[in-house]
């Protein structure tokens, strides 16, 4: 079925998709300003995520470097934090900030921070709906029509990766309070430091919550142009 023109594209996803450039620039902006300012204790990222986990009686959890450029994560399975190459050797508020954020989801998942937990039951099922929704929606339209079932099993698939960007929000939000939190109260970081760090978290934030509204958007788009149509123009 061919949709000639599709108003909500232009009205509801394009919007998303400048929301998501600009939160992306403005991550990127604070990150390279706040790497250019070295911690007055001249403390790496790797000393510091290595410092907060100890304190916090993480001694299991290992630090580690990875390659790449804002690679850092916390991989549950392995118990591991692992940091980027400028955050694990890096002594800027920003690198500190970034693993200590990485730190918080260590602690989120040592005790059994309940979003985290709903979060990492949905992956398998997000994981099948992200790559099988669209596939899933061509199809129906192909041989089926816009109100094939097809199309509302995509839209039922896409709708499941769409909640765990939702989901996704708590857990970055904790993370990053965690991390300022952290910093300010184990002396890492003081005064305008702090102010900086939470400058940086605060804006890798936005592009979180840019990828949730992007995502209800376009699931709204899906249920506009095609949740309502069955058995069109037969």
């Amino acid at each position: 079925m061919f949709i000639p023109f599709d108003r909500y594209y232009l009205i509801l996803v394009i919007p998303a998709l400048l929301f998501a450039g600009w939160a992306q620039m403005s991550v990127s902006s604070a990150f390279n300003r706040y790497s250019r300012v070295r911690n007055m204790h001249g403390m790496t990222g790797a000393q510091a995520a290595r410092r907060i986990l100890d304190d916090n009686g993480l001694q299991n959890v290992r630090v580690e470097h990875i390659g790449g450029k804002l690679t850092d994560h916390y991989d549950p399975g392995a118990q591991v934090v692992r940091l980027s190459d400028s955050v694990y050797a890096g002594d800027s508020i920003a690198s500190l900030g970034v693993a200590a954020h990485e730190c918080g989801h260590a602690m989120q998942h040592n005790e059994g921070y309940g979003p985290l937990r709903f979060r990492s039951a949905l992956v398998p099922v997000a994981n099948f709906g992200s790559q099988l929704s669209w596939p899933m929606i061509l199809l129906g339209i192909l041989f089926g029509g816009l109100g094939s079932p097809l199309v509302q099993v995509g839209i039922l698939m896409f709708s499941l990766a769409v909640l765990f960007q939702l989901v996704t929000l708590p857990v970055e939000f904790n993370a990053s309070s965690r991390a300022v939190r952290l910093l300010d109260s184990q002396g890492i970081l003081s005064g305008e430091e702090v102010d900086g760090t939470r400058k940086v978290l605060k804006a890798a934030a936005l592009t979180y919550v840019a990828a949730a509204a992007g995502s209800i958007l376009q699931l709204l788009r899906l249920v506009i142009l095609f949740g309502g149509r069955d058995r069109d123009n037969d």
